[in-house]
């Protein structure tokens, strides 16, 4: 549940908000040291693209630790000796007044986080700040004035908005005020050191570039400084080494750089361990076990409940996961040698083309199929798809590449954009000022103020995109007569659902149909479509779980810190067949080299987005009429498939997530079942290809759901 959010949608993979792979946003707030000391420990990175990790946004469902009190469940909500005991009608004036206030500071939030983020000064991120500092300490007022109506008999709408006061709050701060103050500085600590992670190579190490990179092993940043043969011109940001990353294949050169940017997460280790304490016993002040029971209590099931529909999906497409690994081991293995991708265990983390392996887009030509083995995507040498070339050389302009997104939405019968859009916008990189560019939705006033922000290129990867940011706008839109607790996606996992459901229907069929057809092919190259879609969206899903199955275990106790770092790659062998390239030591903290661990964001949406959007991709064709092949279907043009989804939209976060599910798809549990039948072509096609090979990996590794305790 995300009601009291910022009105920017966060995504799995961000870094320093530059601009790299994949479609989705990020929204940076970049604040000084100081004023990020005064702000909450709990921020959200709202996230564009792949490959990179931004910097946090603040968001209010992840309110400052110093401002958590709320806490239904508490043994003190008896009404205090002298004071009359609440009433029914209380508690309503109560919610309408509160909803009335957050709205107001909302949009005021919003305001200052949209002229910040298009035009960023110390000034704008101060101003920005100060309007999040705002709802921040009126959440944390209402939250605990909430407490004494927890035992009311009330309706069930006036009962869901009080549960969502107490569950919007990513990072509960404990009840003592030194324990608050000392959250925040924790929280605020871990995010800046990611922020400001560079590694520095030594300037100068005798020997192959191999022996250069166990020179590097193991030392921070901090005392690189230090070093008098540090080369400075050398020193690379997560931008920068996220994109020799993508590019690089020399093994060598990728295990420096995957070794060079863990060492920023070292110092992280001391911190993360009082941001447990910390957060739990912030929890444990809400009634709840430890701040993990908390993130899984939010999906309209028990904890238990939750960890357990986790499994059963992943169950679900493991399968398909393993083919796809067996085939990229062998791919990977034949690139580079045997000696160095074995054919029968874990691929080693720093060869597939990202940062954190969570996703293999950057490596698709060393796992084009063979020679004869199947079709390759047909592009120039200059690796441009066909949509890209006709773009550039139509000189289509940002706009008009956002009005062909327009028309899918009006073709489905929703109402055009208002004109309030294309005024306050901002579509392209100004060259007057700092901006962020990565690509976002915003919500200014919880009404008709919608926008997007991005830095457009005439690229198929922006066209895509700007198809994803308008989903988002379009949902916004859709929940808007709700009242303002309510304006929300049903979970967590829905609105990036949503977007990139939209994103599917962009096929061959549809570029036609718009007149951007050219040069593309319906079925030509599915193959070749398949597998670099796996590459993105199958083999996150693993990732996926991995995330925040490594923290529940971390917050509830079952791995002690001295076994942090152990527990990490024993998840990630398990689940992802993907294993450190170089032993690790037990006072390393690799958990930390990913954003969403050292800025507090909890993970599991992501894994539930990339599972639900499928399914909300095959309901809705099935609506359009649409009986062929899952993965060429585009609802462009289906009135009947835009009043389902409208529907479902306009619910909000006013029912709990499987009403919302059953309004667009008649389904009530999520299921994987139409991910499946997307790519069931390719998973024939990866069991021919994997025919008498080995697939899988050493047995005592495989992920068994539920005996991770």
């Amino acid at each position: 549940m995300r009601p009291l959010a910022p009105r920017r949608r966060s995504s799995p993979t961000t870094t320093t908000c530059q601009r790299t792979t994949t479609s989705q946003r990020w929204v940076a707030l970049a604040t000084t040291t100081a004023m990020v000391a005064a702000i909450t420990a709990a921020v959200g990175c709202r996230r564009s693209n792949d490959a990179v990790e931004a910097k946090p946004t603040l968001d209010s469902t992840e309110v400052s630790a110093k401002d958590n009190v709320s806490a239904k469940g508490d043994k003190r909500t008896t009404t205090p000796a002298g004071e009359h005991a609440p009433t029914l009608a209380e508690a309503k004036t109560f919610i309408r007044d509160t909803e009335a206030t957050l709205l107001r500071l909302w949009i005021e939030r919003e305001r200052a986080g949209w002229v910040k983020a298009t035009h960023i000064t110390d000034d704008t991120e101060r101003i920005a700040a100060d309007a999040e500092i705002a709802v921040m300490k009126v959440v944390a007022e209402k939250a605990a004035d909430a407490r004494r109506y927890a035992k009311l008999s009330l309706d069930a709408v006036s009962a869901r908005k009080l549960e969502l006061l107490r569950l919007t709050q990513t990072l509960p701060a404990p009840l003592e005020a030194k324990a608050r103050d000392e959250l925040a500085h924790v929280a605020t600590a871990l995010e800046s050191r990611y922020g400001k992670g560079r590694w520095c190579p030594p300037a100068e190490t005798p020997g192959p570039s191999g022996e250069r990179a166990k020179a590097g092993r193991g030392a921070q940043v901090e005392a690189n400084a230090m070093d008098p043969k540090r080369n400075d011109a050398e020193c690379m940001d997560l931008g920068q080494l996220s994109e020799r990353m993508a590019t690089s294949r020399d093994p060598a050169e990728l295990l420096a750089i995957w070794q060079g940017w863990r060492t920023i997460a070292l110092p992280m280790r001391a911190e993360f361990r009082r941001y447990v304490e910390l957060g739990n016993a912030g929890a444990q002040a809400l009634g709840f076990h430890d701040l993990g029971e908390l993130w899984r209590s939010r999906y309209d099931l028990s904890a238990a409940a939750f960890e357990a529909e986790v499994d059963r999906l992943w169950t679900q497409v493991q399968p398909l996961y393993e083919q796809l690994h067996c085939y990229a081991r062998a791919r990977l293995s034949a690139r580079y040698g045997a000696d160095v991708v074995s054919l029968d265990g874990p691929i080693p983390a720093h060869l597939l083309g990202n940062m954190w392996a969570q996703d293999w887009v950057n490596i698709a030509d060393v796992l084009a199929p063979p020679t004869g083995a199947g079709p390759k995507r047909k592009r120039p040498d200059d690796g441009t798809s066909a949509l890209t070339r006709l773009l550039r050389s139509r000189q289509t302009t940002p706009e008009q590449m956002v009005r062909y997104a327009e028309g899918f939405f009006t073709s489905l019968g929703f109402a055009p954009l208002p004109e309030t859009f294309w005024r306050r916008s901002m579509l392209v990189k100004p060259r007057d000022r700092e901006v962020v560019c990565h690509a976002s939705a915003w919500d200014i006033d919880r009404q008709d103020d919608i926008r997007i922000k991005m830095c457009i290129e005439r690229t198929e990867e922006d066209f895509v995109t700007i198809h994803h940011e308008l989903g988002h706008n379009i949902y916004e839109r859709a929940y808007k007569e709700q009242p303002p607790l309510f304006t929300d996606s049903a979970n967590k996992g829905f609105h990036e659902a949503l977007g990139d459901t939209i994103a599917l229907s962009v096929t061959p069929a549809y570029l036609r149909r718009v007149g951007l057809g050219e040069g593309v092919e319906e079925g030509a190259d599915d193959i070749a479509m398949l597998l670099g879609r796996a590459l993105e969206k199958i083999a996150f899903l693993p990732f996926g779980v991995v995330i925040d199955k490594w923290r529940w275990q971390v917050l509830d106790g079952r791995v002690p810190p001295e076994r942090w770092n152990q527990a990490w790659w024993q998840l990630r062998e398990r689940y992802q067949g993907v294993a450190a390239p170089v032993a690790r030591r037990p006072d390393d903290f690799d958990p930390g080299a990913k954003y969403h661990i050292a800025g507090g964001v909890p993970y599991i949406r992501y894994f539930i987005a990339h599972i639900v959007q499928f399914q909300f991709h095959r309901a809705l064709c099935r609506i359009a009429g649409y009986n062929g092949p899952l993965h060429r279907c585009s609802i462009y043009g289906s009135k009947a498939a835009g009043e389902r989804l409208q529907a479902m939209m306009a619910m909000g976060l006013s029912k709990p997530w499987p009403d919302a599910l059953e309004a667009l798809t008649g389904e009530r549990e999520m299921d994987a079942g139409a991910l499946l039948d997307y790519f069931a072509p390719l998973h024939k096609w990866l069991v021919d290809q994997n025919a008498g090979r080995e697939c899988g990996w050493p047995a005592a590794t495989q992920p068994k759901p539920g005996t991770d305790r």
